[in-house]
């Protein structure tokens, strides 16, 4: 084994020389977010979309929070992005961060930002993700230069009554 000295692209641009400036998407930028909270319905069927917030399709997500209720026996949510209600609201990737996320215990700021990709497999926003924009994460040709919507979809029916949060942490450029 060798002991090596490996740099971030960040440090790898302050270093050069002359230095390159980072994007403030990645460094020494402003954090911002944006908080949904909905009353989810007993009864609440498989496929139902509650559309929590929105973000810019420029934005470097930081972090993904999840709150609820324990919604009583069941109910399971996929967190993914779609295009705003006001571009038609079509499926971008309905599970880009979470896939079913269990609703049936009380969740408090519970991290979901990169449970759809826990190994880094590609299949979600996984850690090569995280300093990309949205767009770019959610394998777009090129920046649609619009709000998203970032949305729970119910993968299991809800079992009971309760509400539900989403804070997303984001940073633009």
């Amino acid at each position: 084994m060798a002991v090596v000295t490996t740099k971030s692209a960040a440090i790898t641009n302050r270093d050069a020389v002359p230095s390159t400036k980072n994007s403030a998407a990645v460094e020494g930028g402003v954090l911002r977010e944006a908080l949904g909270i909905v009353e989810l319905a007993n009864g609440d069927s498989v496929a139902s979309k509650l559309i929590m917030c929105q973000v810019p399709s420029n934005a470097r997500i930081s972090q993904v929070l999840l709150s609820c209720d324990a919604i009583a026996t069941s109910g399971a949510a996929d967190c993914g992005v779609y295009y705003n209600t006001t571009d038609g609201g079509a499926v971008i990737d309905a599970d880009h961060f979470a896939s079913a996320v269990v609703l049936t215990s009380a969740l408090v700021h519970s991290d979901i930002s990169h449970e759809a990709d826990a190994a880094d497999a590609g299949a979600g926003f996984g850690l090569a993700d995280a300093a990309k924009p949205l767009w770019e994460s959610l394998g777009l040709a090129s920046d649609p230069g619009k709000m998203l919507d970032v949305a729970l979809t119910l993968t299991t029916a809800a079992g009971g009554a309760g509400t539900v949060g989403l804070k997303v942490r984001y940073v633009v450029n």
